[in-house]
């Protein structure tokens, strides 16, 4: 998982299947298997053809205050909680919803169905779009380039410049870096003669 930012789902509510609608849609698959430039041309397509198109967003602050898995069902509550009228049946990758919308939740729905699929795209692309803006917003760590997931550029940038509010600090990577910039302070607390009584 990405060690820095929030996370995203999506809701797509797509009308039956008709020629067109799987034309237009022919090249949206799980977007771990799409390009960053495949998921952006995707994007205006889903949104032209879809029903309903709803996005929930849970901070990196609330990711560490509940955890990954029930954060993540937050943010498909979010997004779900927007689509009016609410539909009449939910398909859901991996996890089950606290709802009694009818649902079946089932391991890689992104690779299986097509508008799962479709809202692991919308969600792909808005939570870029978010890490982009906190490249801006936090330069050097570069998260326009890895979007906050652990890279060799990323645990550097770490190094560099310690810890950024949108890091998750509940999680094994940043926890450790924590630990070692405390570990530093300390020292270095204890060789300037600053530390406390």
């Amino acid at each position: 998982g990405a060690w820095a930012g929030p996370v995203v789902a999506a809701v797509v509510i797509l009308p039956s299947a008709d020629a067109s609608l799987l034309e237009r849609l022919a090249t949206v698959r799980d977007s771990k298997l799409m390009t960053p430039a495949a998921r952006a041309a995707a994007l205006p397509d889903i949104i032209a053809v879809a029903s309903a198109v709803r996005v929930g967003v849970v901070p990196a602050e609330e990711i560490d205050r509940i955890g990954i898995v029930p954060a993540t069902r937050a943010a498909m509550l979010i997004a779900l909680a927007q689509v009016d009228p609410a539909p009449h049946a939910l398909l859901v990758d991996a996890v089950t919803l606290p709802t009694p919308i009818p649902q079946r939740a089932f391991p890689k729905a992104d690779q299986l169905s097509l508008s799962v699929a479709a809202a692991s795209v919308v969600a792909k692309v808005t939570r870029d779009r978010i890490m982009t803006h906190f490249d801006i917003a936090y330069p050097g760590y570069g998260f326009a380039q890895h979007k906050g997931y652990g890279t060799a550029a990323h645990a550097l940038a770490l190094g560099r410049y310690g810890l950024a509010p949108l890091h998750r600090r509940s999680f094994a990577p940043i926890r450790a870096t924590q630990l070692r910039l405390l570990a530093a302070s300390d020292l270095l607390d204890l060789a300037t003669g600053d530390e406390d009584d």
